[in-house]
């Protein structure tokens, strides 16, 4: 692993790291922020997963972590969000697709399933870099993303209710195998048999069995994508039809930016502190 960057920030530090990854065969960045508690022994990690276009570098700059994670005593870990390189394929013109939009799934069609294998990387490879180069308590962690994010978030969720106490989302993709600019890259990682594609959509896995303790969601009422790629209201129905405690708040006249995310950030920190630490 090669150290990119540190910063002090709020007694804490801020680094960007990068190593080679065995499951994406690239080279992969991400960041980490150690809150000053770290000096004291190892702390709990919330793993933020960010949306279409994104790396590790927009959440960084723009939602306004730190100084909760701080206060709070929480690693904050930001992954990018597919493998890139030359040698990976891509579609440069786009954004829905390839480069930025790995849907933090493992792909199995040709050319695509060597290099985009996200799921992989985030549930095995990177916690194992973590426990090993980081003061991380794997044994209290949360999960929560914006957007494309949000549904890794969740899906990663409720298929691994053992690793993780909590679990939140930013306007997420709450159904991205009927979503209009989901749909489309589902078909090219994963083929046309529709029953591979479940395992990476949070309302069937719902839907199939799958269970967490409880989801926070917060969502703009002014988002762009909020009718066609969003649609939270699925979310809602998926759990009050299987019993799982969902707090829903539509927060009026926000969007999908950054500015809604740094907006609530903090709120999301304390929530996942309160059962981190209980």
């Amino acid at each position: 692993m090669e150290t990119l960057s540190t910063a002090k920030a709020h007694g804490g530090t801020q680094g960007v790291y990068r190593h080679h990854s065995r499951s994406t065969d690239t080279v992969m960045n991400f960041a980490v922020f150690v809150p000053p508690q770290a000096s004291k022994g190892r702390v709990p990690v919330v793993w933020f997963l960010s949306g279409l276009t994104c790396t590790h570098q927009n959440a960084m700059d723009k939602a306004e972590y730190r100084r909760a994670a701080a206060e709070l005593g929480l690693m904050i870990v930001l992954p990018d969000t597919s493998p890139r390189g030359a040698d990976v394929p891509d579609e440069k013109d786009n954004w829905k697709f390839g480069s930025g939009a790995g849907f933090y799934l493992d792909a199995t069609q040709a050319p695509f399933e060597r290099n985009y294998r996200m799921y992989s990387y985030l549930t095995d490879e990177l916690p194992a870099y973590l426990a090993v180069n980081f003061p991380a308590d794997l044994n209290r962690q949360a999960i929560m993303g914006h957007s494309m994010g949000g549904h890794g978030a969740l899906t990663i969720a409720l298929k691994h209710p053992e690793r993780f106490r909590s679990a939140s989302a930013l306007a997420p993709i709450v159904q991205p195998t009927t979503a209009g600019w989901s749909r489309p890259a589902f078909e090219k990682y994963l083929g046309r048999n529709l029953s591979s594609w479940r395992p990476y959509d949070a309302t069937l896995l719902i839907e199939d069995g799958h269970r967490f303790r409880e989801f926070l969601v917060d969502q703009g009422t002014a988002d762009e994508f909020l009718d066609d790629g969003l649609r939270p209201q699925l979310l809602k129905q998926a759990c009050e039809k299987a019993g799982i405690p969902l707090t829903l708040n539509m927060r009026e006249g926000y969007d999908h930016s950054y500015n809604f995310i740094s907006t609530f950030m903090a709120d999301h920190l304390l929530w996942h502190a309160e059962r981190l630490k209980a």
